[in-house]
């Protein structure tokens, strides 16, 4: 069992003929919305992969249609709180080579409370995963309540904050970020990622795949080439399968290998969590 304590947001894209300079007024080719937040788009991708589930959030009124959305892809959804708040959002540009610019509007995403958080774990078992992000409050509390229930903490270290991550240490298995939060972190902590004390560390490389750093050496993977077309999520969908491969009990190099696929087929659609690829899609496709 997969708990993800991560933000629910409404997602506005726009097609956009190359991404825009400071000061620059451009007109978009397209509009479209959806469903996203890196805490959804993973809870949507371990669903996806076979796991089973349950967010913890919050939303506003103005979006209720985002846990229903998420119920209909298969995640728990009785621990997602409505609130005063608005709902977190993000609007998302894309260029025609695929690459995206973001902002993001944290809305409800900050506003869970301890009670809201506790709940959920109370219901969760030994063994089972805690999953969180740094787009939501309440990492610290949901990582110490879980580390005393004995369930394996995955963080997932975006959008980046070297205080996040210091305040975790010691307390996740497996830390999950891209190569630019690894120099990051290196720069603002004076640590390499192996320094750190976590068990395990996955640094994904894009078309270049990801490494895996652990206590038994550095292990590298290579992607699955495909024609990218739109970027807007293929990390969270690569965090959602490999935590959902590890819950299911594969070994940490069979749930890479699925993860980088389900990757590979997400950036060759448009969209978020509503175009993540399930088992089904990655199996045709890969002939796994």
């Amino acid at each position: 069992m997969i708990w993800n304590l991560g933000s629910i947001n409404i997602d506005n894209f726009y097609e956009v003929p190359h991404l825009p300079a400071p000061g620059e007024t451009l007109a978009a080719v397209s509009y479209g919305f959806g469903l996203g937040g890196k805490g959804a788009n993973m809870s949507v991708a371990a669903a996806r992969g076979a796991a089973r589930v349950s967010h913890i959030g919050a939303i506003g009124a103005d979006g209720r249609w985002t846990r229903d959305r998420l119920m209909e892809y298969g995640v728990d959804t009785p621990h997602i709180a409505q609130i005063e708040a608005p709902t977190g959002h993000a609007n998302i540009l894309i260029d025609p080579q695929g690459e995206n610019s973001i902002v993001l509007f944290q809305g409800a995403n900050v506003q869970l409370t301890e009670a809201i958080i506790g709940t959920a774990l109370a219901e969760a078992s030994h063994k089972d995963f805690l999953l969180m992000q740094n787009e939501t409050n309440g990492q610290e509390y949901a990582a110490i309540t879980a580390q005393s229930l004995g369930l394996r903490v995955v963080y997932a270290a975006a959008p980046f904050d070297s205080f996040a991550i210091e305040r975790l240490l010691g307390r996740i298995d497996l830390l999950v970020l891209n190569e630019v939060e690894a120099a990051q972190l290196l720069e603002a902590t004076g640590q390499s990622v192996e320094a750190l004390g976590v068990a395990d560390v996955i640094i994904t490389l894009g078309a270049q795949g990801c490494r895996w750093v652990s206590n038994a050496g550095i292990k590298q993977f290579d992607a699955y080439h495909v024609e990218a077309v739109d970027t807007t999520g293929a990390g969270d969908t690569f965090t959602g399968y490999l935590v959902a491969g590890l819950d299911r009990g594969m070994d940490m190099a069979a749930a890479i290998d699925l993860a980088l696929m389900a990757a590979a087929l997400m950036v060759t659609r448009r969209g978020t969590a509503d175009v993540i690829p399930d088992l089904k899609e990655i199996q045709d496709e890969f002939g796994t």
